[in-house]
């Protein structure tokens, strides 16, 4: 199964009221069967998620694009392909 690492890393203008959407966008992936785990950085300097049942990496960058945190430009989100074992 190809799974897509999805790193968000905060912004200085990163501001707190995002993070209830985000959350949601993160539990309609869930919903979908899109999202396997994600989690937050104890240093509070932003978090990542693992992307599943998703098509392409072109794919996983569209999800990632309607983040709130990328909408708002208050995270900087980057995609990778992550080949697990």
């Amino acid at each position: 199964m190809t799974r897509y690492l999805v790193m968000a890393m905060r912004r200085p203008s990163f501001d707190d009221a995002v993070i209830a959407p985000h959350l949601a966008f993160l539990d309609d992936l869930r919903a979908a069967g899109q999202l396997e785990m994600t989690g937050g950085f104890s240093d509070r300097s932003g978090g990542a998620y693992v992307l599943v049942n998703v098509a392409s990496l072109d794919d996983a960058k569209a999800i990632a694009a309607r983040d709130p945190l990328a909408l708002t430009g208050t995270s900087d989100l980057t995609v990778y392909e992550w080949n697990t074992r």
